[in-house]
């Protein structure tokens, strides 16, 4: 592919948590800047900005050239619509250059605000295929973001065929589980991810269950701890394969992090349109593993190779590899060094087990044969390490044992200087022309070439016949070009000046002070954009006023079956249909055989992603004539709309949205519907209060409530047998070990967690532990929820038909909700919680 990209066309997106941070993005060269503020973005845990500090932000921001963006990329309840239309609003007004967001009701209730609003789909929104991005394009976003797990060719495909700018995290932590499709916080711990709480349980220990045996690992515990990305040395092709704007992660980090990382990638990103292609130093990648470092990879950036992402030994950060401790003296340890070490940065070492307190420190001294080394001892070098006093116990050091250099703080003090200053961080062209005639003011015409403004400024005395020495260009350069301390630099000078003409010195330093005062107000000024004034919240006022809830006296209960035995035993059942949601396509049409004979409908279910071609796969369940789809993605949903639009009059299967869609409220409902959804499945995310918030805002005849399952909590492209269980790098060499084993995760307090792999070699953790909502069954009800869903995971054909009696009972009134539960968890050899639905 030959494209033509220019250095401007490129966007380097920094992050900042807090101010200093800001600083250090501005200072060592963001083109723009991603920020939350107090509520609504996915990371609650940084310090964040003020909402009331946006116009300020947005003006220091404008005035260096730098775009800011808003992070927004949260699911948003019902009863958070009405703020966060009051935060969009103060978006607006500030002249934020776009917001980030995840969430499509989101989405709508921005576009009915305003039509020319920025807005940027979030990788929390799952787009990782060219249908995803074409189903946002109604709503005339600007770019989207693609999520990790897209290769370098995907990313060109994408590009090519949906041609809206993509955005591409390029360095920083890696999420195991797909953006948007992790609901293991909010699980276990009630913080959810898609609400900016994550707690991390990716970087948790796990044993490896392998058909209920447990799988000895060594010292391999992390299962699920992707190293950090870093993609520098790919900066040539990420801008081959169409990428413009490349993002850094970081909101939790410091500012020296930042500053780092954005000074590295700045610099690459120059080096490439300059024609150089050597790529990164040794020194720059070691100094980007100081600042933060699980170890580096290319993601999924060359593809997938699993044992390459997850190293499985450590989950935090590690910092520079030094080498390994030779021999253990009285004071000392000795080491071969393999990176630059002096005294006063800070070491680890690593016995190879991080859940236990590891030694560390300071370093003392270095010395070599007994002698002090002065300054900083080379790689290569072998020598003796002394620690700080009282800093670590050498008894229980071993020889073998890892040390890293967690902290360089000469490092840290370079990249403070960068924007602790009192200078401008950058300086911008000026171009300026001057003309004059005796007895006329001088007049001058100074530009802001970046900006593309123009401001005139006349001297207030009139020009005068010169004896002696008239102005020349050299003086005037000399004069008006004395920018030193403003955001300026004279760049070009056109002087039209008739005769030997002159002025004060005086007022040329006047007039060169006004000039700077009146460009440098205008960098700061906002964009001005459309804002309808009107309620986009009128919808969900006049649906409260106009509709009283019709009570649904006749439920529909839906199965959703993993395997065919569990199908045969729901046909059985008093239950509206059958989903069949199976490991490997090959098993759908015997489920179909088996749904016909005993005379029930059946839906076939996608997978969570949908990758660049990848289209075969959902064709294949159009042949199978199903009488519905259960679609979990926006990308799989417009393959499936664009279809039955170009098959107007035939058969076509009705189209039911999976909870995966992350619908929260009642905007992004009235988006699906709109889309062409028949039937809607709320978020996982919603506790009681939230769902009920949303249903009494909304159409419930179009909505199916998912009443009890396994929690699919991580998602993910990593897949741990092949990992695990194989010498393979990926599906192509891995032997499949899937087909033969099952395998499951046991966590701290013993609990296994299965983990089941799609067509699409991708993996899915279920919570051990079913979750049930039968006790908010007649709540749902009369709300007019009319469609019941349990979904089965590894349950018997017995325990299929005990559930689904249990819960056909408490729909026909036969049995409260509560004694449903208390039976399971009577019945249930590991208990039933009653999970996301209870705060």
């Amino acid at each position: 592919m030959t494209i033509n990209i220019k250095r401007e066309d490129i966007e380097l997106l920094a992050p900042a948590g807090d101010w200093d941070c800001m600083r250090a993005a501005v200072a060592n060269g963001a083109d723009a800047i991603f920020f939350g503020v107090e509520k609504f973005n996915a990371r609650a845990r940084a310090n964040n900005f003020r909402s009331e500090e946006l116009p300020e932000i947005m003006a220091f921001l404008h005035t260096y050239g730098v775009k800011g963006f808003l992070t927004f990329n949260i699911l948003v309840f019902e009863d958070e619509l009405r703020d966060a239309k009051q935060l969009i609003e103060m978006c607006i007004n500030a002249g934020v250059d776009a917001v980030i967001v995840q969430d499509l009701g989101l989405v709508k209730m921005i576009r009915e605000l305003s039509p020319d609003f920025p807005i940027h789909g979030s990788t929390q929104m799952t787009i990782t295929s060219p249908e995803a991005v074409e189903f946002t394009k109604p709503f005339g976003m600007e770019r989207v973001v693609l999520g990790r797990e897209n290769n370098l060719k995907q990313i060109q495909k994408i590009g090519e065929q949906a041609k809206l700018p993509m955005e591409v995290f390029v360095h920083g932590a890696l999420c195991v589980s797909y953006s948007g499709q992790c609901l293991t916080s909010e699980m276990w711990g009630g913080r959810s991810a898609n609400r900016g709480e994550c707690a991390q349980a990716c970087r948790l220990p796990y044993d490896l269950m392998v058909d209920g045996e447990h799988k000895p690992m060594g010292d391999v515990a992390y299962l699920l701890s992707p190293k950090d990305l870093a993609a520098i040395d790919l900066i040539p092709e990420l801008i081959q394969a169409g990428v413009t704007s490349f993002k850094i992660e970081g909101r939790l980090k410091s500012p020296e992090y930042v500053a780092n990382v954005v000074s590295k990638y700045r610099r690459a990103i120059d080096s490439y349109f300059s024609g150089d292609m050597t790529g990164p130093t040794k020194e720059e990648v070691r100094e980007l593993q100081q600042s933060f470092s699980r170890g580096f990879t290319h993601g999924f950036l060359k593809g997938t190779n699993n044992k390459q992402l997850v190293d499985g030994t450590f989950p935090k950060s590690r910092g520079v590899y030094l080498g390994r401790v030779e021999r253990i003296l009285r004071d000392a340890v000795t080491i071969r060094l393999e990176a630059p070490l002096k005294r006063g940065d800070g070491i680890v070492f690593d016995a190879g087990d991080p859940t236990k307190k590891e030694e560390g420190g300071r370093v003392y001294d270095l010395r070599r044969h007994g002698q002090k080394i002065e300054g900083e001892a080379q790689e290569g070098t072998l020598l003796e390490l002394v620690a700080g006093r009282n800093d670590v116990d050498l008894r229980k050091v071993h020889v073998g044992d890892k040390i890293w250099k967690t902290n360089d703080p000469a490092l840290d003090k370079r990249l403070r200087t960068t924007f602790e200053t009192e200078k401008p961080y950058r300086v911008f062209p000026l171009h300026l022309k001057v003309s004059g005639v005796v007895g006329e003011p001088l007049r001058t015409w100074w530009t802001d070439v970046q900006k593309g403004i123009t401001v005139e400024v006349e001297s207030e005395l009139m020009l005068e016949q010169a004896n002696k020495r008239p102005m020349d260009a050299a003086l005037l350069e000399d004069q008006l070009g004395r920018l030193g301390g403003s955001l300026y630099q004279l760049d070009q000078l056109e002087v039209a000046l008739e005769g030997d003409l002159i002025v004060p010195v005086r007022e040329l330093n006047r007039m060169r002070r006004d000039a700077v005062v009146k460009l440098t107000g205008e960098r700061p000024k906002p964009p001005v954009y459309v804002k309808h004034m009107i309620d986009p919240l009128d919808d969900a006022t006049n649906l409260a006023a106009g509709q009283s809830k019709q009570k649904v006296i006749d439920p529909k209960l839906t199965a959703l079956c993993r395997n065919l035995e569990q199908v045969e035993a729901a046909v059985q059942m008093d239950v509206e249909m059958i989903y069949a949601d199976f490991e490997f396509i090959k098993q759908f049409p015997a489920a179909i055989e088996v749904a016909r004979r005993a005379g029930k409908p059946i839906a076939l279910a996608t997978p969570r992603i949908h990758m660049p071609g990848e289209n075969g796969y959902h064709a294949n369940i159009l042949k199978l004539q199903p009488d519905a789809v259960l679609v979990r993605n926006t990308g799989a949903l417009y393959y499936y709309l664009r279809a039955r639009a170009e098959n107007p009059g035939k058969p076509f299967p009705r189209l039911i949205g999976d909870f995966s869609l992350n619908v929260a409220n009642h905007k992004a409902v009235e988006v699906f519907a709109e889309a062409g959804l028949d039937l809607i499945t709320p978020s996982y995310d919603l506790n009681i209060q939230q769902m009920v918030d949303m249903l009494e805002q909304s159409d419930t005849s179009r909505l199916e409530v998912v009443i009890q399952q396994h929690m699919p909590m991580f998602h993910t492209e990593h897949c741990v047998y092949c990992t695990f269980m194989s010498e393979g790098t990926d599906y192509t060499n891995c032997g499949r070990p899937c087909e033969d084993h099952r395998a499951s995760l046991q966590d701290r307090i013993g609990m296994s967690h299965p983990v089941r792999v799609d067509e699409g070699c991708r993996n899915t953790v279920y919570n051990a532990i079913e979750q049930s909502g039968a006790e908010y069954i007649r709540n749902f009800m009369e709300l007019g929820v009319p469609s019941y869903r349990v979904e089965f995971l590894e349950e018997t054909p017995e325990k299929v038909r005990e559930v689904l009696g249990l819960y056909r009972d408490a729909l026909d009134g036969r049995i409260t909700g509560t004694k449903v539960w208390k039976t399971l968890k009577a019945t249930n050899q590991l208990g039933v919680t009653r999970g996301q639905l209870v705060k």
